[in-house]
């Protein structure tokens, strides 16, 4: 058999495609310091509650203070990442521009990282040209670009997470190997310790998993102990949550504020109710005043009984989140006539070409009855759900992104096979 050429051995490389994806990055990053006051960047991308939090943490006041104000412990944001920015604190100076840089960079090899499970899956599923090109896609993929720099937050730490995740679970489906079994179990343990609604996927992927090795005993025994050590990693900071709040709090408290903050009157145009633009100062004004526990049932309160009052504007506002989730805004068509920006008119462009590749991708996955179509559509389908009934933007949606490049790939390849007269020909991993 005659040997590929160098070049394209180089190119299809996942060692290469990786060190682009990073370069990208950080290159991208490189541009945009240049152009902001480092004194800034000192400050202003950690003040929000990820940074405040780990300035508490490195002031030696513990996991608290949300907004910055001696407000007392708190549970409003799962703990991994904020620890994290901790330890960057504690190594680099608290806000401090070089801070700033180590983790902007740790958030780009998060990023850049994700390449290596995203080949393996599109590898997998059809084959090597397929999954350098999801690969290089994701290498050039506007958010995976910005996001690493424009979001100190746990947003680049959970792009990989989901592709590690279903990279693992596909390797599980043939091993009944222990070790791998539990290291899987720590694998979704950080996960919902940095991205609780990455849970979501949990259940399916876990009864995929037995059915696929086919409900054997020790396959319900390897999965049991996966869920302990999931449920064992857990289990200290809910009992910390528990002892701090006196409620059962497994992972996060924050879901009421999310839940008021897309559903209340300032979003019902016929409201007769005095109605006032929600302000940071106003809502850590009420936080500091009323404390996390009572601050939240009063979102909930209110919340619930927005929607119980007004279910057909919720109705209306599910399905402009959903829009939103998918396009990047309520009013697409209109947002790219009015905008002058080519990035946005490209970001609006490819999220078109995403929602229709991802459709497809799942359309043809299921038709053909392919044996990975549950793994692969899980958080593709299920992730965005609670941003519909919430609040959205691009960058809530950022941790399934890979995927919907995989599935996009995925379904062009097919196309191209029916244009060239082989679709009949199944794709096959390589």
């Amino acid at each position: 058999m005659k040997r590929p050429p160098r070049a394209l051995l180089v190119f299809t490389s996942v060692w290469f495609i990786a060190a682009a994806a990073l370069c990208t990055r950080l290159a991208f990053a490189w541009n945009q310091q240049a152009k902001i006051p480092h004194v800034a960047l000192a400050t202003v991308p950690f003040d929000q509650e990820t940074g405040n939090i780990a300035l508490a943490l490195s002031e030696g006041h513990g996991y608290a203070n949300l907004f910055r104000k001696d407000t007392g412990p708190t549970a409003w944001l799962a703990p991994v990442y904020p620890c994290l920015l901790f330890l960057i604190f504690r190594s680099f100076g608290a806000l401090t521009f070089s801070s700033f840089v180590a983790a902007v960079i740790l958030n780009a090899l998060f990023s850049a990282a994700a390449t290596f499970p995203l080949y393996a899956l599109a590898r997998r599923l059809a084959g090597l040209p397929v999954a350098a090109a999801t690969a290089w896609a994701w290498v050039f993929f506007p958010a995976g670009v910005l996001m690493p720099f424009e979001w100190i937050w746990d947003t680049s730490l959970s792009v990989l997470l989901p592709v590690t995740i279903l990279s693992a679970t596909l390797r599980l489906a043939e091993s009944a190997n222990l070790a791998l079994w539990t290291a899987y179990g720590l694998l979704w343990a950080l996960a919902l310790l940095s991205n609780p609604n990455l849970g979501i996927g949990l259940p399916f992927l876990f009864a995929w998993l037995i059915f696929r090795r086919g409900a054997r005993k020790q396959a319900r025994k390897s999965a049991a102990i996966a869920v302990a050590m999931t449920t064992l990693c857990c289990l200290p900071w809910t009992v910390r949550n528990y002892r701090t709040f006196h409620r059962f709090m497994p992972i996060r408290s924050s879901l009421p504020f999310e839940l008021w903050i897309g559903n209340n009157d300032i979003f019902d145009e016929h409201a007769v109710r005095g109605i006032q633009r929600i302000t940071r100062f106003e809502e850590t004004r009420r936080y500091a005043q009323l404390g996390e526990n009572a601050y939240l049932d009063e979102k909930w309160h209110l919340a619930t009984s927005f929607i119980k009052h007004n279910p057909s504007l919720f109705v209306r506002l599910t399905g402009r989140r959903i829009l939103a989730t998918w396009c990047g805004t309520e009013h697409p068509i209109a947002d790219f006539k009015r905008t002058d920006s080519l990035l946005a008119q490209t970001i609006l462009v490819l999220n078109f070409l995403i929602i229709f590749g991802t459709g497809a991708g799942i359309l043809l996955l299921v038709a053909r009855k392919h044996p990975l179509a549950v793994p692969l559509v899980v958080f593709p389908i299920l992730y965005p759900a609670i941003y519909y009934i919430t609040h959205t933007s691009l960058r809530y949606r950022h941790p399934i992104d890979p995927l919907l490049l995989l599935l996009t790939v995925y379904s062009a390849a097919c196309l191209f096979r029916v244009i060239s007269g082989r679709f009949a020909e199944p794709i096959s991993p390589s």
